[in-house]
């Protein structure tokens, strides 16, 4: 192109103000006052003149030999030629007009150019986003990770495995971070630390938040000059990030404690700062959020003498950048201002940011862009240290829905000697023990096993079902409840009335068969239910019966809970090959490598679990006071 605004679809060379290789606003060569005689002609061949040339013929038609054509040069003559020699054509601007009129097919032509050009370009800069990201991540030394780590986790016979990550939120006042994160002190400390257990199936997750002021143990870790910790029995967790000193923080470090606590080998690190979590909220447009009272600068800031004014106002907002800082770092104004409310507005945060980028697709389009985001300040383990690495891992997550994306918080307690927390050691291992054997915290087998072979078909078609189990089978795979759309608006808590174990979770599955959105609860505080029975809330009657056509038999009742609630039997327990008592076996003999049922998690751990898809104003605080 040459450069010239006159040359595109959008303006013409007669335009009001065009520009064109013969001088301003369309004058002649040579003429008074139009700087065109001083001004080199485009190169022979170029696009603008050949349409002068065209429109040169259309004027006057075919010039004599040996006369100028404007914009061409006589053979002979050269460049100078062309720009001296040669008196103005017949016909003017008129002329000119009525030839620029005539090829309008090519302003089609210019416009699919110019659309492809667009294409070109989108994916010329999603490639530079990806190179960018490529030379920028940065990654630990593997040196640093330790030696004596948990078991990896081992692919089944249809290569499906579970994948643990830890997440970071680092407060480093290092680089631009001090003037997001208000901070004077050095050196970093891990601000929110997640393990994200993604499922076998890759269809389920659960984030386990972990308190940073929860006493563990921390063992030996590697510092900056290449020696080792003598580590700690007992210490606030995020010390860990802080070995060392480093502004970069320690992950390597956290990676080995997380592992020490869980038993539960890490298979990625991936750490963000205030630089890079700011970044990315921008990234995607902002981050819709809630709250339930106003917050004022104070709160974020107790050095003030007032209150100051509203930084985050109550209710429904979208913030970004150093407004979305503020709402998942915030303690004060809010609950009993600990911890334990900021994990829950940081899992609220995380949920409604996965919404946002999960509609606007999981693909290489929106994650590129969000991991660029954060390039410079983003740390990752060896295992994710290129932009391959890291979309492919992005991509692996596509297929899991924002209703078993869930988030909880390690089971906790406070310490009668301090502000710190303790972790309630025998319901933490019972939270360890369920990811172990993947199973989700409602008791769903999520190892992504295929189910058995289903029967012959060469078997009668009009078999009629012969157990509440089978019926269950064939409502969910065959009937109009199957197809009812409404069923996934009616939300069903599901406890186990029996002594035999797993049984809220084969309910909630088949529930979910038949496109309920059930959550397996834990056990009901009676375990000698017989029947299975439906109880319903205020105005949930006719759902509590759509619920009990799932279990042929069942007693559908008032209840006192809101919503619908199941409360399976030993009738379900038998028909689902469910032992009626602790010790008895469900069924056939488990092959030797079957993990072990885990024992039901805590009811308060599971009721008070977030999933991706709940209401952004709920469950946001924890307590009163602070």
């Amino acid at each position: 192109m040459s450069g010239q605004w006159g040359e595109g679809p959008a303006r013409g060379d007669d335009a009001p103000g065009a520009l064109t290789a013969d001088g301003v606003n369309g004058g002649a060569p040579g003429a008074p006052g139009a700087p065109g005689a001083e001004v080199p002609p485009p190169r022979a061949g170029g696009r603008a003149e050949a349409r002068r040339a065209a429109q040169g013929k259309a004027a006057q038609g075919k010039a004599a030999p040996g006369k100028a054509v404007p914009g061409k040069a006589v053979p002979g003559q050269g460049r100078a030629g062309a720009a001296q020699g040669a008196p103005p054509a017949t016909g003017g601007r008129a002329a000119a007009r009525a030839a620029a009129r005539k090829p309008k097919r090519n302003v089609k032509k210019i416009a699919a150019w110019s659309a492809a050009g667009a294409l070109v370009l989108v994916a010329g800069c999603g490639g530079l986003i990806y190179y960018k990201l490529n030379g920028s991540i940065k990654s630990f030394d593997a040196d640093a990770i330790a030696k004596d780590r948990p078991p990896e986790a081992q692919a089944d016979a249809d290569g499906n495995k579970p994948v643990n990550v830890l997440l970071i939120g680092s407060d480093s006042r290092g680089k631009n971070n001090s003037d997001l994160g208000g901070g004077e002190d050095g050196g970093a400390r891990s601000d929110t630390t997640i393990l994200l257990h993604v499922y076998a199936d890759h269809k389920h997750a659960v984030g386990i938040s972990i308190p940073r002021n929860a006493m563990v143990a921390i063992p030996s870790c590697k510092l900056p000059n290449g020696t080792w910790s003598k580590g700690s029995n007992s210490d606030l967790f995020n010390a860990a990030f802080s070995t060392g000193g480093s502004d970069d923080g320690n992950p390597a470090c956290t990676q080995n404690t997380v592992e020490k606590l869980t038993g539960i080998r890490v298979d990625h690190t991936m750490v963000v700062d205030f630089q890079g979590f700011a970044a990315m909220t921008k990234a995607v447009d902002g981050v819709d959020v809630c709250l339930p009272e106003d917050i004022h600068e104070k709160d974020l800031n107790e050095k003030l003498p007032g209150k100051g004014a509203v930084v985050l106002k109550k209710g429904p907002q979208k913030v970004e950048g150093q407004q979305a800082l503020d709402y998942v770092r915030l303690r004060h104004g809010i609950g009993d201002g600990s911890d334990i409310g900021r994990m829950k507005r940081q899992q609220a945060f995380i949920s409604s940011l996965a919404s946002k980028v999960k509609k606007q697709g999981l693909n290489p389009t929106t994650l590129l862009p969000l991991a660029s985001a954060a390039t410079g300040a983003l740390t990752v383990d060896p295992g994710l240290d290129s932009a391959d690495k890291l979309l492919n891992f992005g991509l692996s997550l596509r297929n899991i829905d924002l209703h078993d994306l869930k988030f909880v918080t390690l089971p906790w307690r406070y310490r009668t000697v301090d502000a710190n927390i303790d972790i309630v050691q025998a319901d933490a291992k019972k939270l360890w023990e369920t990811l172990k054997a993947d199973r989700t915290i409602d008791g769903q087998n999520a190892t992504g096993e295929q189910p058995a072979e289903a029967p012959s078909p060469t078997a009668p078609p009009s078999a009629a079902p012969t157990t509440p189990v089978a019926a269950a089978h064939a409502a969910a795979a065959g009937s109009p409840l199957a197809s009812d759309t409404a069923n996934k608006n009616i939300r069903v808590s599901v406890y186990t009335g029996t002594t035999a174990t797993g049984m809220a979770g084969k309910a909630a599955e088949q529930l979910k068969a038949a496109k309920f959105t059930a959550t397996a609860v834990g056990r009901a505080d009676n375990l000698k239910y017989t029947t299975t029975m439906v109880q319903y809330g205020s105005g949930q009657k006719a759902n509590a019966e759509k619920v009990a056509a799932v279990f042929p038999g069942a007693i559908v009742e008032p209840g006192t809970s809101p919503g619908v609630t199941v409360i399976v039997g030993k009738e379900f327990a038998a028909a689902n090959g469910g032992a009626t008592t602790p010790g008895a076996t469900t069924g056939g003999p488990a092959g030797p490598s079957a993990p072990a049922t885990p024992e039901p998690l805590p009811s308060s751990l599971v009721s008070d679990a977030r999933s991706a898809d709940d209401n952004i104003c709920d469950n946001t605080t924890y307590g009163s006071g602070g």
